[in-house]
């Protein structure tokens, strides 16, 4: 498949493949797929939501394209820059530019540092300003997410979990970054907090003209706050669109079976449920061809032994099914 590569992030063919223990009854080493083969791009200043069950790499993809952790093949460029191969004193430079949110806020902040210690982190590493001039920049982001300066003295252990995530974010912010990974930002949180949360993020990506690729495994939290989103399951993606092509005309059996698990808080309101049956297989025994077929209600012969591409089916619409892939060629697909 081919993808725009006009994107600030241009990911092309993205693998991470993990070694496992041979058994001790003699059977060989097994290889977990956690991403295989993924492509996308995300403009300037757009947001894409990326979702799918646990489990599916999501997380793990996201890690890769900030090289938190090392890629097993494939490409990452941001603006038109390698950085799989990109080296340390070079990357370093670049790390000022990306940043990310991570899942769980009690385990991204160290319990031994201040807020202001944790927020002018990143802006003492970089040699930026002088104490008082970092002091003064982490009390003005704070404020920006809803915070205090008078919360800089302060330790993690006494904010409650959402304002804990708001320091999480202060810090990714501090640096002013132009792409932002927010990885599962709202699982870890209470569901009375969720909503708070969430505007805060979308206020701040429409404030700063923020790229952001939103990590995330429930459907209507991405939807309200992305532009485009990308469907994972099992180390590929299944489903590419635009958010409003996607829920009003999904084409994956996968992505149909997570937009009708939604809850519709209006009884009034009736929806046709997709269930989908079973559990996703394990990242070591990926089955043959279509990864989704022992799932999935449509299933026929072609879909055991051989695994369909994702392909656009309509302008910005793509798509991994062979029952889709069988219609005729939108004049634009490659």
């Amino acid at each position: 498949m081919k993808m725009d590569g006009n994107g600030l992030i241009t990911v092309s063919g993205l693998s991470k493949f993990y070694q496992g223990r041979g058994s001790f009854l003699g059977e060989g080493k097994k290889i977990l797929r956690a991403v295989d083969g993924v492509s996308f791009s995300i403009r300037e200043g757009e947001t894409l939501g990326l979702v799918g069950e646990s489990g599916c790499g999501k997380s793990t993809l996201g890690r890769i394209i900030l090289r938190l952790i090392p890629a097993s093949g494939g490409s990452v460029r941001y603006q038109g820059e390698e950085l799989l191969d990109m080296p340390k004193k070079a990357l370093r430079g670049m790390r000022r530019r990306m940043q990310i949110v991570f899942q769980d806020p009690y385990a991204s902040l160290n319990p031994r540092m201040t807020v202001e210690e944790i927020v002018t982190a990143p802006l003492a590493v970089f040699k930026i300003g002088i104490k008082t001039e970092r002091r003064e920049a982490a009390a003005r982001v704070l404020e920006e997410v809803g915070l205090s300066s008078r919360h800089l003295g302060r330790f993690p252990h006494e904010f409650s979990g959402g304002q804990r995530q708001r320091i999480g974010i202060a810090r990714s912010l501090v640096l002013n970054p132009e792409f932002v990974v927010f990885d599962e930002p709202l699982s870890a949180l209470d569901v009375s907090v969720r909503a708070q949360v969430l505007n805060l993020i979308r206020s701040l990506q429409n404030r700063r003209k923020l790229t952001s690729l939103f990590i995330s495994h429930d459907l209507s939290v991405v939807k309200h706050i992305s532009d485009r989103i990308a469907v994972m399951y099992l180390g590929k993606l299944l489903e590419l669109a635009d958010k409003h092509e996607l829920y009003n005309h999904p084409l994956h059996p996968y992505t149909r079976g997570l937009i009708g698990a939604i809850p519709i808080p209006d009884t009034g309101r009736r929806r046709k449920r997709t269930e989908l049956p079973g559990d996703v297989p394990s990242a070591y025994h990926i089955p043959q061809g279509c990864r989704f077929h022992t799932r999935c209600s449509m299933i026929r012969e072609v879909c055991t032994v051989s695994e369909p591409e994702l392909r656009q089916i309509s302008a910005g619409h793509w798509a991994a099914c062979h029952q889709i892939l069988e219609q005729p060629r939108y004049p634009g697909s490659t």
